[in-house]
């Protein structure tokens, strides 16, 4: 079983952020048609391609279900395959270095300073940490071949 095709919509072709989101989304499938997928993998993929291909909505509602079925493929691959986007690991960790290293570090420099307005000065820190870090898991993907020559643009 193979992937189906996201269908042309000519009524959306005056809307430049929905057809770079369509086209993101048809370069994932491509590079998704590029790999072995087990049939769970396909199927879940091609009912979200199918029901972006069914509904007839407003530009913004179509916008929404796109991100969301694009989603969904990243998550069903992703827990499945073991693939990512490039820079996934980047972007998932700036978040997490800010929240886990950053925060504390902050609270650490205002304690220890006496002035909790240095609260911020760690986020900078954590966050060039998470970067690191992300960086790092990024390239062990690219490596064991499990990175998909996709860069997502939100």
């Amino acid at each position: 079983m193979s992937l189906i095709q996201i269908n042309e919509r000519p009524e959306f072709t005056s809307n430049e952020k929905i057809n770079k989101r369509i086209n993101c989304f048809s370069n994932l499938i491509h590079e998704l048609r590029k790999r072995q997928l087990s049939e769970k993998e396909v199927e879940t993929i091609n009912a979200e391609i199918q029901n972006i291909n069914s509904i007839s909505i407003s530009e913004k509602d179509f916008a929404k279900a796109l991100t969301k079925s694009q989603s969904n493929v990243l998550k069903v691959i992703e827990k499945e395959s073991k693939l990512v986007v490039k820079n996934h690991y980047r972007n998932l960790w700036l978040v997490l270095g800010m929240s886990t290293f950053g925060v504390p570090l902050g609270v650490a420099f205002g304690i220890s300073i006496g002035n909790l307005a240095f609260l911020g000065l760690g986020l900078p820190i954590g966050m060039a940490i998470g970067v690191g870090f992300g960086i790092t898991l990024d390239a062990k993907a690219a490596k064991e071949g499990r990175q998909l020559d996709v860069v997502l643009t939100p």
